[in-house]
């Protein structure tokens, strides 16, 4: 139950879960979150419409299904919200982080600034590794010291767990709150916010700067809903700054056309190459799969790095793949060196940090983990590479987990697939297109 205002500042939260003594207060606005007009429902929550005949309750109630797993919204019961007041105490040093840019980071940090300064709304396209979290560090503290409020949201759990740490310890004195449906945390007021994409349907301009990381990732990639709840949890007058290695078709249009401002590096912090992906073939791998057999190959290469102590990443296209590869492993290896993971695995936390604390020597993963989340000094494997699943960008993603580290800057990407697809051969080409612009930059 919410019984101090401050919860209430630039969010929109259900009257029921709200202090009565609140209610009656003259700042704490209310709205009725559900529209109905001509048989269709509106909800001003997600943006998103839907036939009456797929929501109705009972006593001429609606409610919308789309936002639902934030908690239900309905005809009945208002919204409840207070205009955001940014009130908050600023303690120096606001940059706690005490590291140096290149100058090429530099030039774009410099933009950055720019685009917070003048309410912009601006991508950043950096290759994986190039340390775009670092290139934040000075636009967010001259608007933290503004008084302004902060928030950087991403449409993937992992992403925003690893990204908390990292910025609690570059801004040690500014009130931080990390929101993704897996956190017990209780929610507080604070000036800088790190949320899951859907976290942002719960604000209501709240904030003066917004930064989506990982903007092309599911699921906020074509997600009319999510890309409401941006403009919606933003004030009028904010900045928002988009976030990525493999921007999407639309995006590129837009820039081509001077619709979206954009910086652009392709070299990664280290200044060393991005490793590029090395393809193999495997027949008939699914259907040796049902007969319970892995190519020799795959069975090679993973007996190597174990032997050799190699960390490394085995992406395969199904969840439903998974047990039965793990199974065929633990007939070769010792299966207490890995684990399995997927994103509605109920340990895929623990699983994660297992792995990032190197007390597993890899993970055998979907999707899930092809971007956002960095162990250092890995190698990956990407088996069943042709399955649709797997996208240009995903695929690039997952090359782009390795060599992030200036210790181990290189290391091996191996492609295990039935044919050479377009979005392999895509991914390939892309990576080298990357490295050509990286080797003019070196000289």
């Amino acid at each position: 139950m919410i019984k101090d205002v401050s919860e209430l500042y630039g969010r929109q939260i259900n009257a029921t879960m709200v202090d009565k003594s609140l209610l009656n207060k003259s700042m704490v606005h209310k709205y009725v979150p559900i529209k109905v007009n001509n048989n269709i429902i509106y909800c001003k929550r997600c943006g998103q419409k839907t036939p009456v005949n797929c929501c109705n309750l009972p006593n001429n109630n609606y409610y919308c299904p789309v936002c639902i797993n934030l908690d239900r919204v309905t005809k009945s019961i208002p919204l409840v919200y207070a205009d955001e007041p940014n009130n908050f105490e600023i303690k120096h040093p606001v940059l706690t982080w005490h590291g140096q840019l290149t100058d090429e980071q530099k030039k774009c940090s410099k933009d950055i600034i720019n685009v917070f300064e003048k309410n912009k709304t601006h991508l950043l396209w950096a290759v994986t590794g190039a340390g775009k979290t670092e290139m934040l560090f000075q636009g967010i503290a001259k608007a933290i010291t503004e008084g302004k409020r902060v928030c950087i949201s991403s449409p993937r759990v992992d992403v925003c767990v690893e990204l908390y740490p990292r910025i609690k310890e570059a801004f040690a004195n500014t009130s931080i709150i990390l929101l993704h449906g897996r956190n017990p945390q209780p929610y507080y007021y604070a000036q800088l916010t790190i949320c899951t994409a859907h976290q942002l349907l719960r604000f209501y301009h709240a904030f003066d700067v917004l930064i989506i990381d990982e903007v092309d990732s599911f699921p906020f990639v074509n997600n009319q809903g999510l890309h409401f709840a941006v403009e919606n949890a933003t004030k009028k007058n904010s900045a928002k700054l988009f976030l990525t290695a493999t921007p999407t078709n639309e995006m590129t249009k837009k820039i081509k056309t001077n619709k979206l401002s954009v910086s652009y590096l392709p070299i990664r912090f280290h200044r060393h190459l991005l490793p590029e992906i090395k393809l193999k073939y495997a027949k008939k791998w699914r259907n040796n799969l049902k007969k319970r057999k892995l190519p020799r190959l795959l069975l090679h290469k993973i007996d190597e790095k174990i032997k050799s102590n190699q960390r490394f990443l085995l992406f395969v296209p199904r969840v439903a793949d998974l047990k039965p590869i793990s199974d065929i492993l633990s007939k070769h290896f010792d299966n207490s060196k890995w684990e399995t993971v997927f994103s509605s695995d109920d340990r895929r936390m623990e699983k994660v940090s297992d792995m990032r604390e190197r007390r597993k020597q890899f993970l055998i993963t979907t999707t899930i983990l092809e971007r956002g989340v960095t162990f250092p000094g890995i190698d990956v494997i990407v088996f069943g590479a042709e399955d649709e699943v797997f996208s240009t960008s995903s695929l690039v993603q997952i090359a782009g987990r390795v060599g992030r580290k200036i210790d181990r800057p290189t290391g091996e990407v191996l492609f295990l697939a039935e044919e050479n697809t377009l979005a392999i051969q895509s991914a390939i080409n892309q990576i080298k297109y990357m490295n050509k612009k990286a080797k003019k930059l070196n000289g």
